[in-house]
């Protein structure tokens, strides 16, 4: 789909960049979690032969065990290094990196321009090359509808503003199950926020004119 609007191309940059950022943070988690196992099938390993040694354990079975643990974690390592997470995880922080000073110049733009246009090639030649077709798909999806909440929940919030400020009560929603209670302590009004932890402070009491003779008394009576 062609862009020639300056917000259409900030959008779709936007949203390509946070896709990105998804793919990247879903593949340090796989890495994370091969690398785990073989962190704990290695504690696993150690501690076999630790016990193995104290209590002289000499049977075949418990020469084997350590033997085929050694065996799945040489086999975990031959498997990370043949996903190649570490190069696949630089080419998709470059390319977040790339889209990121893309959607950075657009939002500095005023107009739609040339610098803009080839900007905004680059950004798709960018996302185009650090993914594969079905992973694009898959992330964009998300990352579409990860921005369409944001947008939905700013526009909630802003709306709530704008209650506020004219003096309408608006009703707190609970962070946990986001539905409305009827208590009054969830309700917000615009005095509210004008109040302090002291309360609202009392009117100014007029003071009394002093006279001369009430002031001899006191004198007087030091």
């Amino acid at each position: 789909m062609i862009k020639s609007e300056r917000l259409e191309i900030i959008n779709d940059i936007k949203s390509k960049r946070d896709a990105v950022a998804l793919s990247h943070q879903q593949l340090k988690e796989n890495s994370d979690n091969w690398n785990k196992s073989i962190i704990l099938l290695s504690l696993i390993t150690g501690g076999l032969e630790s016990i193995k040694m104290k209590l002289e354990l000499n049977g075949a079975g418990w020469s084997l065990v350590p033997i085929l643990l050694s065996s799945v974690i040489a086999a975990c390592s031959a498997l990370i290094k043949f996903k190649d997470f570490n190069r696949k995880m630089e080419i998709l922080i470059e390319a977040n990196s790339r889209l990121t000073n893309i959607l950075t110049k657009a939002r500095n733009h005023t107009l739609m321009d040339d610098e803009l246009i080839h900007e905004y090639n680059d950004g798709l030649e960018c996302i185009e090359t650090s993914m594969y077709p079905d992973e694009r798909k898959m992330y964009l999806k998300q990352s579409h509808k990860n921005l369409i909440e944001i947008m939905k929940q700013e526009q909630k919030y802003y709306g709530m503003i704008d209650k506020v400020n004219s003096g309408e009560p608006v009703m707190l929603l609970n962070s946990d199950s986001e539905s409305s209670t009827d208590s009054e302590d969830n309700v917000l009004k615009k005095d509210v926020l004008d109040i302090t932890e002291h309360g609202i402070a009392d009117k100014p009491k007029e003071l009394q004119p002093i006279k001369e003779e009430d002031v001899d008394a006191v004198i007087h009576n030091l």
